[in-house]
């Protein structure tokens, strides 16, 4: 909601930067997917990681803290 209001208040200061903003959003998006979702497999990377070297510890009987 806060981007829309943004936007309209854009389009009444300066509508062509505005319509071109509307024109790359999908672009900048499409080339930001990459990124995104090579940061989610390193969150899983790191997560499994933790589960590994955790483990010993499970195992002999420590909670974890939550």
């Amino acid at each position: 909601m806060l981007s829309l209001i943004g936007w309209l208040i854009l389009l009444v200061l300066c509508w062509p930067l505005a319509l071109l903003a509307l024109i790359l959003w999908p672009i900048v998006w499409l080339i930001s997917l990459p990124f995104r979702l090579v940061g989610i497999t390193f969150d899983a990377l790191f997560a499994l990681l933790k589960a590994i070297l955790f483990l010993p510890a499970r195992v002999l009987g420590q909670k974890p803290k939550s």
